[in-house]
């Protein structure tokens, strides 16, 4: 059961004290959570932008309407099965729990391989571009993401480990998953008015900044591109150079099986090489053809 004291989040050395963040809110006998708020206010922002950028490139903004109804859906269904299949062991006892989304429990990776899948059908069945819808949708994807991660600071969760940094956080330590607390938090952590706080880094912040400035760089090359596709993959390989190192600092991350290594992280690393090649490969080939 929450107490009073779970409610509070504070940034010490950015003398940031809040101390009343709930985790949902009442509407009438209804609890509605903070995190499915903040989800569903980046999937609108998204599709706004998908739909400006659809604008500015001569496209039909109602294309954007009809993928989002379905890919929407889509990666949610994606990131939540990607990230019970990781984490089996919080929901192999309690088999609803799975349906659950309250609590969080959202693969980003997940989402996004979803959403190529059902770009891919949606393309071949509208008979369009792939490679222009990714990269349209794809903005809005970023965007989502900006936004989104704000719902793991409601929920107090998918943070790194300890930090004395400057954007260091501190969240009650009865207020987080045990599972994602490690040995090295508890040796830091930090009493305050009889409080009981461990020390973090922000990782969600870090993301968020992160794909703020993917986002802004992604839209400054649009107008560059040589290619349909050239954007999502430049997204791809932004998203994944910043999400190996952010994902090296969170203390909850999915694991492979039997090796032990984040599959965040090998995903990431994977995804960069990939999209990276791609680029080089596309652009050789058009050199060698006006040679």
């Amino acid at each position: 059961m929450e107490q009073l004291t779970d409610y509070s989040i504070n940034f010490p050395h950015l003398h940031i004290y809040l101390h009343h963040v709930g985790k949902n809110i009442m509407i009438g006998n209804f609890s509605v959570a903070y995190y499915g708020i903040v989800i569903a206010i980046g999937m609108l922002a998204g599709l706004g932008i998908a739909c400006w950028m659809a604008k500015r490139t001569g496209q039909k903004t109602d294309t954007y309407f009809d993928l989002a109804l379905v890919a929407i859906i889509c990666s949610v269904i994606g990131a939540r099965v990607y990230y019970v299949i990781f984490r089996w062991d919080l929901y192999k006892d309690d088999l609803l729990s799975v349906f659950n989304l309250r609590q969080g429990g959202l693969a980003i990776y997940g989402g996004v391989i979803a959403a190529i899948i059902t770009v891919f059908v949606f393309s071949r069945v509208r008979k369009l571009s792939m490679g222009l819808l990714c990269d349209t949708a794809g903005l809005g994807l970023v965007l989502g993401q900006v936004i989104g991660r704000w719902g793991n600071f409601f929920n107090r969760e998918a943070f790194g480990g300890y930090t004395d940094g400057l954007f260091a956080m501190q969240l009650p330590l009865s207020a987080v998953r045990s599972s994602d607390v490690t040995d090295s938090l508890l040796q830091h952590v930090v009493e305050v008015n009889g409080i009981s706080y461990i020390q973090v880094h922000p990782t969600f912040l870090y993301e968020s900044l992160w794909n703020l400035i993917l986002l802004i760089l992604l839209i400054l090359f649009t107008r560059h591109k040589r290619f349909d596709g050239e954007v999502f993959l430049l997204y791809l390989a932004g998203y994944g150079i910043g999400r190996f190192w952010i994902e090296s600092l969170r203390t909850d991350q999915l694991l492979l099986p039997v090796i032990g290594y984040p599959v965040s992280m090998a995903l990431a690393a994977l995804l960069v090489v990939v999209s990276v090649s791609w680029i080089i490969i596309w652009h050789i080939r058009q050199h060698k053809k006006t040679v």
